[in-house]
């Protein structure tokens, strides 16, 4: 074992023994599993902040007052020093059970001042983007590695990332989407290691509990760089073929039992 790995072991034990202090688990009690679908907005309020339990690996749905814990640990997290210079935090915003998580990278400045996610120039873009895909904003989630920005837009530093990480497992763990859509380097390289996005992006790779992650440009990038705008367009029309597909596939997976009336309100189709 390497003393980078005993670090980051380390500083991953320091996080969770903070964050357990901090926001003790109220259990499983209050969580629902009916699969409602709630919109979750950053500006929404919170009676209280807690940390529910949960558990990756066995839950599957979660509410919309779950998405509001999460996201009320975030503006109150001290975790790493980019809380020091924020003024607002960014915990994300969309529907709960979205079929579709997009990962950016870090607030900017104007994310900053709003406390949503991709509300700048870049966000304006990732909308016409996400319109091509044949989808609606307010139909996907989107959320950042990092949810404080860093000084003066620089890259998130691994301590940043680390600190933010359990932060984004729980919101994916809530929404659970069906796909994930990495935009940039730092999102990407949690699901393909070692590659760079300038060889993989437009690709998929399928995750063992059958989520599927796409690797995108961010499109900040195309804004520096208006060559990138035609490869950045090109990957999300091909993002909306691998929607369709996706959607055909999961129809003709749908067990015959999906009509059975002793299922309450059987299985959601893809997108549906």
């Amino acid at each position: 074992e390497g003393p980078q790995r005993r670090a980051f072991g380390a500083f991953s034990a320091e996080h969770e023994r903070r964050r357990r202090s901090r926001f003790p688990s109220p259990g499983l009690a209050h969580l629902r599993r009916d699969g409602a679908r709630s919109t979750f907005t950053p500006n929404g309020g919170c009676a209280r902040i807690a940390r529910p339990f949960y558990n990756s690996a066995v839950m599957t749905h979660g509410t919309a007052d779950d998405l509001f814990k999460v996201a009320a640990e975030v503006r109150a997290c001290q975790l790493c020093g980019l809380a020091t210079g924020r003024r607002n935090a960014v915990p994300g915003e969309g529907p709960l059970h979205a079929d579709v998580m997009f990962i950016g990278e870090g607030p900017g400045l104007n994310e900053d001042k709003q406390g949503r996610p991709f509300v700048g120039a870049s966000g304006q873009f990732l909308t016409q983007l996400i319109a091509r895909a044949g989808l609606k904003r307010e139909d996907v989630f989107i959320a950042n590695v990092v949810k404080c920005r860093p000084l003066d837009n620089r890259d998130p530093l691994p301590e940043e990332i680390i600190a933010c990480h359990g932060y984004l497992e729980r919101q994916i763990t809530l929404v659970n989407p069906k796909i994930i859509v990495t935009l940039g380097r730092f999102s990407m390289a949690s699901y393909f290691p070692g590659m760079r996005i300038s060889t993989i992006h437009g690709q998929s790779k399928r995750l063992p509990n059958g989520r599927l992650v796409v690797a995108m440009f961010h499109p900040a990038a195309a804004l520096h760089n208006a060559g990138l705008r035609p490869t950045l367009e090109q990957d999300f029309t091909g993002l909306k073929t691998l929607l369709d597909l996706e959607k055909v596939l999961n129809a003709r997976q749908r067990p015959a039992a999906d009509d059975d009336k002793s299922t309450p309100n059987g299985q959601r189709n893809f997108l549906g």
